[in-house]
């Protein structure tokens, strides 16, 4: 996970990413390849480097990823930018172009990512095994062939990362589920393997409700249950088939990067260009109206379950109850300029200082009171999965009706629905979607936006 319990593993890839892109550049510049418009060219390669990436999953690499992978990957990925590149010679018509010293430039751009990449994986490996960073405590479920298989593999390949605390067999006699939940939560276990065999049906279906609601990693060990009936991803650990549950986008680290870079421009743009301005007036407004401070803090739950400081223009009247009662239709707590900043969604802006600190994202799984998190944890099932990405100034639920007050059960239970279709289906165009409806929905108004 992207910046799971304060590991930066997921900044290794990013910063691959940006050295590569430094490394075509770089080389272009200083090889006498006569461009007509070198700006043109570096622009161009840096563009179809990125996009050809994207679509090659060129920095997916894994933990128990094999060599073999490794030149499967960078094969993939110079056969598209070996085309890209001498593309751009008919396409931006460059005939004094020479085709030797493209050529040249080719070979020496693949030369040196070549060696980058395998010297961060030959790095990274040695970090593992050698200092023990980057790891992930884990749990085996089931005493099997392909169970202690597996725990040999955690054992004897330490370069994975992988740290095998314990084993439990539901066959035991004094096996206790819930002592082996309780066991997973104060080890701060971050994966469990269940050898799906060893598990009757109603286990597993405990096990992936634990998993989902206390954010917990599960991947199984295949045969042949019905569990094949969902949506898996098949992993190898040393030849070791492993199954996957769910795969999330944004705990790819080049996805993350993408959602955050976006989240800070936006952001960025929204502060300088809106706020700068409107906030001095909507703060005068306010405190003329109501005394007490201009904005509203308030701590909820964002990413990975963990406390933030939320902010917001003041809306109401001071009161005791803020932290506990949503505001409802016709809420005497509301002030008049509360009712009409509140009705256009103006109060949500400070929230982009929230974003740019990096709390929360302009789209996501809009965050809870503390109060909200707790009682829904246990009334929702599935409720903790929205938790596995930052949450928004706004998101697929609110956009499709289900934001503002929680009257009924269908209600949150429609809400997390949406969230949890985000989360497992995320992508740059589903934000842009969201984003452009948002405006739409402020400026036209929304039923329950009071």
């Amino acid at each position: 996970m992207f910046f799971k319990q304060g590991r930066y593993s997921g900044l290794i890839n990013p910063i691959a990413g940006i050295i590569d892109l430094l490394v075509i550049n770089l080389l272009a510049y200083y090889l006498p390849i006569q461009f007509q418009s070198p700006t043109l060219f570096h622009t161009y390669i840096s563009l179809s480097w990125i996009i050809i990436s994207f679509k090659t999953e060129f920095y997916k690499v894994y933990r128990y990823s094999k060599v073999v992978y490794i030149l499967r990957l960078l094969f993939v990925q110079f056969v598209f930018f070996f085309l890209i590149l001498y593309a751009f010679i008919g396409f931006f018509k460059q005939p004094i172009i020479s085709r030797l010293a493209l050529g040249q430039y080719f070979v020496f751009t693949f030369i040196t990512v070549f060696a980058l990449k395998f010297l961060n994986y030959i790095l990274l490996m040695q970090y593992r095994e050698r200092v023990n960073g980057n790891t992930r405590n884990v749990v085996v479920i089931g005493k099997s062939k392909k169970a202690n298989q597996l725990i040999k593999v955690f054992e004897e390949r330490r370069e994975y990362g992988y740290m095998f605390k314990r084993q439990f067999s539901p066959r035991d006699q004094n096996f206790d589920l819930i002592a082996c939940f309780r066991y997973i939560v104060n080890s701060n276990i971050d994966e469990i393997y269940c050898s799906v065999s060893k598990l009757k049906d109603d286990e597993l279906a405990a096990f992936i409700n634990f998993a989902d609601n206390n954010l917990k990693t599960l991947k199984f060990l295949p045969d042949n249950k019905n569990i094949f009936s969902k949506k898996l991803k098949f992993e190898y650990y040393d030849y070791l088939p492993i199954l996957s549950l769910r795969d999330i986008p944004l705990h790819n680290s080049l996805n993350a990067l993408l959602k955050r870079g976006f989240d800070i421009l936006f952001s960025l743009t929204v502060i300088f260009g809106l706020l700068i301005w409107l906030g001095p007036i909507l703060a005068l407004l306010i405190r003329l109206e109501s005394k007490g401070p201009v904005f509203f803090i308030q701590k909820r739950t964002g990413f990975d379950n963990k406390e933030f400081q939320c902010f917001k223009f003041r809306s109401m009247g001071m009161n005791d109850a803020a932290d506990a009662q949503q505001a409802g239709k016709n809420d005497m707590r509301v002030t008049k300029i509360g009712r009409f900043i509140r009705k256009t969604s103006i109060d949500e802006l400070p929230q982009f200082y929230n974003v740019l600190f990096g709390n929360m994202s302009v789209v996501g799984p809009r965050p809870h009171m503390l109060k909200h998190t707790d009682e829904y944890a246990n009334r929702v099932d599935k409720y903790m999965l929205r938790h596995f990405v930052k949450p928004g100034i706004t998101g697929l639920a609110q956009v499709r009706g289900y934001r503002g007050e929680i009257e009924k059960d269908s209600d949150i239970q429609n809400r997390i629905k949406f969230d949890i279709f985000y989360v497992e289906n995320w992508s740059f165009f589903m934000d842009l979607k969201i984003i452009v409806q948002t405006v739409i929905n402020a400026v036209s108004g929304e039923e329950k936006a009071y």
